[in-house]
């Protein structure tokens, strides 16, 4: 499984967000390895329309439907008919554990799927006390790095949190870029990878997109 953050990128935004949809459907298809585009909620409703496939959203906020501006809501996320969320990425945290563990419950009820971050181990079995559907691993001072990725500096942290997870999917995230990053990850008993600027930036997403497949095989 490779979910793919399209963040704020203009190369993922509006028609491009579009155009990348489609390359990400047409490498699923080639690959059969489920690849989750994790768009801006602006794009959900148009992505989700694109896609054959599962959308995701980058979060969703602790909020009530009536006199909250400005605010994503579950209820709002919910009708463009995304399947899922990520909740506390190192860009877009919660700061208060209370709501966090609130959002968390809320969509779990509106049959929303979610993928909650953490920075390090202690963080993974907080995270896992709230029961995600997915756990990501992803040290903040990793991410779009072009030295080293997670499965490069942090082989032994994947396992533990691995160990941590119980029966929860681990994703790993930070850095990946390669088809071996994806093959240790996997080594390390992770589900799958999480990624962004080395496909989102790439010139070629599909090809890359591939190539990453690849380590599933």
């Amino acid at each position: 499984m490779i979910f793919v953050n399209f963040k704020t990128y203009k190369q993922a935004t509006s028609s491009k967000a579009v155009e990348l949809i489609q390359k990400i459907v047409d490498a699923q298809k080639a690959s059969g390895v489920p690849i989750i585009p994790v768009v801006q909620i602006a794009d959900a409703r148009l992505c989700v329309n694109t896609s054959v496939y599962s959308v995701w959203v980058q979060h969703v906020d602790n909020a009530d439907q009536g006199q909250s501006t400005g605010w994503v809501t579950v209820e709002a996320a919910a009708e463009t008919g995304i399947t899922g969320t990520f909740l506390n990425h190192s860009e877009h945290k919660y700061t208060d554990p209370a709501d966090l563990k609130k959002i968390a419950d809320k969509c779990r009820s509106f049959g929303i799927e979610t993928a909650i971050f953490a920075s390090d181990l202690e963080d993974v079995k907080r995270v896992v006390e709230l029961e995600p559907s997915f756990v990501v691993f992803e040290p903040p001072e990793l991410i779009a790095s072009k030295e080293a990725s997670v499965a490069q500096a942090k082989l032994d942290e994947i396992r533990e949190a691995s160990e941590a997870c119980g029966k929860i999917r681990l994703i790993v995230g930070a850095g990946i870029k390669s088809k071996e990053d994806v093959v240790v990850s996997l080594r390390m008993r992770a589900m799958g990878v999480a990624v962004s600027s080395a496909v989102v930036l790439s010139e070629d997403p599909y090809k890359v997109l591939i190539e990453l497949a690849g380590g599933f095989k």
